[in-house]
């Protein structure tokens, strides 16, 4: 099938490549001239675990192109995806400003039926304004489908290769039938296409990143008052995640989640509430939890050193949102260093992927370590933010020496008391009482 992805962001790079690796034929479109001549070489200019092999492969054999010429690539394709920002605006809102006006771009350059799919996340009703973006500007049929991403960074090239489900949204029968080809490489072991009506599909996106997003702050609330009774929030986590009405994922309490699709995407949804005259309380509460919980291990340290940080030395290991990505959006590490800087501490900072985008971000306000252990180098505690695989068994031996005082402040309860008490350590971590060390 021939293809267009307009924007090669995060989810038009990872939908386009992919598709070019179940067989079909892809071009990719974008305004920023200089970020097409990169994607041309094969390099992504994202991080993304599995990206580049897929990237190289699909551009060597001819399935997948780069170009900024949008005309070309409309009149090309059958399906057109709309894979462009959608950035939020001074009321929480989504800005559609961009959808909006590559719909009126496509409809300029469309001379037969396209199937015109909005991949972006976008408010309830953006299909329909869509539709009248285009019959404004071309008489040419077309039909309009939403097809939400439910992509995790980290691990999107998987989650769209094999994913739990697909959602398409339109009433269009013909329109219908083209997706269900598309996508049906990708269910082969059963997982369902499930479709619905165009409205339903928009909505549904924003659903469930709430609903997950909730389930996040829940357990962080419980944590907080696991810590106040005395009570090891991590032995409740597995309790509770045992039922399968509530399952095992989502439950693991730390600093909050950050990232370009849960703040922003609950932030437009309290924004359809209120427009629609009905508030979303537990969607405000599970926003007001986060952004408290992201001050939550900066709270913990400024505590334990009696209020007084200036001059400490503090490491910070992690500074993307989640592992297995270099996005700092949200991220709570931003939070926790602000506030550290702000008490006079020094900050010395590691993460594997995100020391670029952190010097974009802190400038020459904090120190970049080359590796995790440089940055323990005559610390006076490790704060530990982000969850990436490689701090999950560290030489904690080393550790100790390195340190000028062996007290780590764990953000991800990624280490377990135990083993902690058994090296010296002081601990403190989400939801669990101190361990003297």
């Amino acid at each position: 099938m021939n293809i267009a992805v307009i924007g090669t962001g995060y989810v038009g790079l990872v939908a386009g490549t992919c598709f070019a690796e179940s067989g079909n034929d892809v071009i990719c479109v974008d305004v920023d001239e200089q970020k097409i001549d990169i994607l041309k070489t094969g390099v992504p200019t994202i991080y993304e675990p599995g990206l580049r092999d897929l990237l190289e492969r699909n551009i060597e054999e001819g399935r997948l192109r780069f170009t900024t010429d949008l005309d070309s690539a409309v009149r090309a394709s059958l399906v057109i995806f709309i894979a462009v920002g959608t950035p939020e605006g001074e009321d929480g809102s989504a800005d559609l400003t961009h959808v909006l006006g590559v719909a009126r771009n496509i409809a300029r350059c469309t001379d037969d039926y396209k199937v015109i799919v909005t991949k972006s996340t976008v408010p309830v009703g953006t299909g329909d304004r869509v539709r009248q973006e285009i019959a404004a500007v071309s008489d040419t049929e077309v039909d309009v489908v939403s097809n939400p991403e439910f992509l995790k960074e980290g691990a999107a090239v998987d989650d769209f290769m094999k994913p739990d489900r697909v959602v398409i949204g339109t009433e269009s029968d013909r329109a219908r039938e083209i997706m269900v080809e598309l996508y049906s490489p990708f269910v082969r072991t059963g997982n369902p296409i499930i479709t619905m009506g165009l409205r339903s599909a928009e909505m549904t996106k924003y659903a469930a990143n709430a609903l997950l997003a909730t389930k996040i702050s829940f357990m962080n609330e419980i944590a907080n008052l696991c810590e106040l009774l005395g009570v090891d929030v991590n032995e409740v986590r597995v309790g509770i995640g045992s039922d399968h009405r509530i399952g095992t994922q989502f439950l693991f309490p730390g600093v909050g989640f950050g990232g370009s699709c849960f703040p922003k995407d609950l932030r437009a949804l309290l924004k359809m509430g209120h427009e629609a005259g009905r508030p979303l309380q537990v969607v405000e509460a599970s926003e007001r939890v986060n952004n408290a919980q992201k001050e939550i291990l900066y709270e913990k340290i400024r505590d334990y050193f009696g209020g007084k940080l200036s001059g400490l030395k503090i490491a910070v290991w992690g500074l993307a949102f989640k592992p297995r990505t270099d996005d700092m959006r949200e991220a709570s590490s931003v939070t926790i260093i602000d506030k550290l800087l702000d008490d006079g501490a020094r900050v010395v900072a590691y993460d594997p992927e995100a020391m670029e985008r952190a010097r974009s971000r802190f400038g020459d306000r904090i120190q970049y370590a080359a590796n995790a252990y440089v940055a323990l180098e005559k610390a006076d505690a490790l704060a530990v933010v982000t969850e990436w695989n490689e701090f999950r068994r560290p030489n904690f031996a080393k550790m100790r020496e390195l340190l000028s005082r062996p007290i780590i402040f764990d953000g991800r309860n990624i280490y377990t008391p135990a083993e902690i008490r058994k090296h010296g350590f002081t601990y403190v971590s989400i939801g669990a009482p101190i361990v003297e060390g």
